[in-house]
């Protein structure tokens, strides 16, 4: 596995906090009707391209890949964290979880009919990140798709901004540097959804939600 430099930390760093961040974390879609709606368009996009598996990247403890699963997809999940990977195999049995780099995945070219990145760019580093959606548009098939999610920056203007985050330093993304950046490894935006935070929400920014298609 070819790793990048700020994997290690990451891994260690979710590996300290994984039983905590299960705990809480398992029903995140409970009060989300807008991510469950595009994740079932994303589905049924998947389903009409040819039912392709599926790969939940930076899946943590499992819920959402299982999610996936529920929606009628092969639903696999990848994360760097090994304590992670315990707690989702532990929890679905019945699916398949691997330890892997988002970066270097040890999936075959163009195996895939979907990827799902739920907040998983997050901790990437600003400079890594054409190397992380270039891995994603490796493993997609030709007309693949890809739901990708991050905080989005204040002003579209700057492409990233870094926040503090509970477990390690985080970034927020320009929309259109986003998009630009799949755009340059051949995967091209369908639509973007810019939701804007609760007032009870713990970070007051706007989250997208992008779906995209490789070419």
């Amino acid at each position: 596995m070819v790793e990048l430099d700020s994997l290690p930390a990451t891994r260690d760093a979710y590996d300290a906090v994984a039983t905590r961040y299960a705990q809480h974390f398992t029903d995140t879609l409970r009060d989300r009707p807008l991510e469950r709606a595009l994740l079932a368009a994303f589905a049924e996009s998947v389903r009409a391209g040819g039912d392709g598996e599926v790969a939940d990247l930076g899946c943590g403890p499992g819920h959402i890949t299982a999610h996936l699963r529920r929606l009628g997809l092969h639903a696999l999940g990848v994360d760097a964290s090994p304590a992670m990977i315990g707690l989702a195999q532990e929890a679905n049995p019945e699916l398949r979880f691997e330890v892997g780099s988002m970066a270097a995945l040890d999936i075959a070219d163009g195996a895939l009919g979907g990827v799902l990145s739920r907040s998983s760019i997050i901790h990437i580093p600003p400079q890594d990140l054409p190397t992380v959606v270039a891995e994603f548009a490796r493993v997609l098939a030709p007309g693949g798709h890809l739901l990708i999610s991050c905080f989005a920056t204040d002003d579209s203007a700057i492409p990233t901004q870094s926040f503090d985050h509970s477990v390690m330093t985080a970034y927020r993304w320009s929309p259109d540097r986003l998009a630009g950046l799949l755009r340059d490894v051949g995967v091209s935006e369908i639509a973007r959804v810019l939701c804007e935070p609760k007032p009870t929400d713990k970070r007051q920014f706007q989250e997208l939600q992008l779906l995209a298609a490789k070419n």
